[in-house]
């Protein structure tokens, strides 16, 4: 990849966050995966997602390739994706490195993974690249279709609002192709304290209250910390407890 969420690092953890170097065109592909790993498989299961990043970052036509870390559910993990074209990412898929990943995750993965294409909706400005100790935040809103109107129109001034926080790095907006009343937001922050500063803001207390009645499963957002096979093994062995009330299944 080129610099971005190649973020990922020359730091060695996820590098720029949610904000890709190289600019996506209109016909760039998105893709958000979550993967969820036996328990007795998190550390081999690092280092094979680890292992597919690096490779899947060099391939043509990728844009964003980066992996995160749940931080209350060390088994769960977040593939973000962003590909020059349908095409680049169908290339990817029938990639040697692509089958056997598929077919090593398939042996250790207590879930199969759950891959949505989406499209983008709002996408602010780049900002500056997260730091190592950034939190990432992957939320799945679902609302009822005669709500999508609405709930687009809250996204959108929550983006716009968002960007004005302090501690902020990213706050993107994108539809499930298919499914207009789904979506998945991506938030980067400098720190915790940071996300929490944001989720006392009155115009975030504000966005649920509207986003409440037009909801059409939980609300279901999940920290993340940038994948890095150097703190992988202790955010396994101390989860975050008080993290792990925020994380809501999953709607399908």
């Amino acid at each position: 990849m080129r610099p971005f969420f190649q973020l990922a690092i020359g730091l060695a953890v996820l590098a720029a966050a949610f904000t890709s170097p190289a600019r996506a065109q209109d016909n760039s592909f998105y893709i958000v995966t979550y993967v969820e790993l036996m328990p007795d498989d998190i550390t081999g299961g690092t280092t094979l997602l680890t292992h597919y990043r690096d490779v899947s970052r060099k391939e043509p036509g990728n844009l964003r390739f980066d992996v995160l870390h749940e931080i209350a559910r060390p088994t769960r993990f977040a593939i973000v994706e962003i590909w020059k074209d349908k095409a680049a990412r169908d290339a990817h898929n029938q990639a040697a490195t692509s089958l056997q990943f598929r077919d090593r995750l398939k042996a250790i993965e207590d879930a199969p993974d759950d891959e949505r294409v989406v499209n983008p909706l709002y996408i602010p400005p780049a900002k500056t690249p997260a730091q190592t100790a950034a939190i990432y935040v992957v939320t799945h809103v679902d609302v009822i279709p005669p709500g999508k109107d609405d709930c687009m129109a809250a996204l959108k001034a929550m983006s716009i609002d968002t960007a004005k926080d302090s501690g902020n790095i990213a706050y993107q907006v994108l539809v499930q192709d298919g499914r207009s009343n789904h979506f998945t937001v991506l938030e980067a922050w400098s720190s915790k304290a940071a996300l929490d500063a944001h989720a006392m803001a009155a115009h975030t207390r504000s966005f649920r209250e509207k986003l409440s009645p037009l909801a059409g499963a939980l609300y279901d957002e999940r920290l993340y910390r940038g994948l890095d096979r150097a703190t992988v093994t202790s955010a396994a062995q101390r989860p975050d407890r008080c993290e792990a009330a925020r994380s809501g299944a999953r709607s399908r």
